[in-house]
């Protein structure tokens, strides 16, 4: 049974993309998604980024903490909206590419987990590549049902391929 909100405001449809249908459930499960993986991520790393994180030695281009969670909360916002458009064409995205969303946002909470609360530093290396895999591959999967959509990944993929290396420079330069 699919549960719809009938969307009245015009300007609203037009963000939406939904101008001549009523608002399906995925308009608000994946932002809830989005906010749940993001939470727990904080959670994890709540407290090893005010104690462990800072005794770390890391290399100089290491971006402050405030610039890394504000780039975090941007690309949830773009993973989040190219997810909505993908559900939004007709026949949705298909099993393997909602299993893909669905391990990427596992995989992006459990390297906070590995990372922060373990603090497993080369297991967290592994967590980020696997993280930069489901990307790539969401990316691919996504090209030929919104192009739009995948184009949002895009620096969503840079950004991951970036913390892997910063991570392995962390780990080398503290072991």
């Amino acid at each position: 049974m699919r549960y719809t909100v009938p969307i009245r405001d015009p300007h609203v449809r037009g963000i939406l993309r939904c101008a001549s249908h009523p608002m399906q459930l995925h308009y608000l499960v994946i932002p809830l998604v989005v906010v749940f993986v993001a939470w727990i991520g904080g959670r994890f790393t709540a407290r090893s980024v005010r104690e462990w994180y800072p005794s770390l030695q890391k290399p100089s281009w290491t971006p402050p903490g405030s610039i890394i969670g504000a780039v975090w909360t941007v690309f949830y916002i773009l993973a989040g909206t190219s997810a909505i458009f993908v559900w939004d064409v007709p026949g949705g995205p298909g099993i393997l590419l909602a299993g893909m969303f669905v391990a990427n946002a596992f995989l992006n909470a459990l390297w906070s987990y590995v990372f922060f609360a373990l603090r497993k530093m080369n297991a967290a290396i592994a967590v980020c590549l696997l993280l930069d895999l489901t990307i790539i591959f969401l990316i691919v999967l996504t090209v030929p049902i919104s192009v739009f959509a995948a184009w949002l990944l895009a620096p969503y993929l840079l950004w991951v391929t970036f913390a892997s290396y910063l991570n392995y420079r962390i780990s080398a330069m503290n072991h």
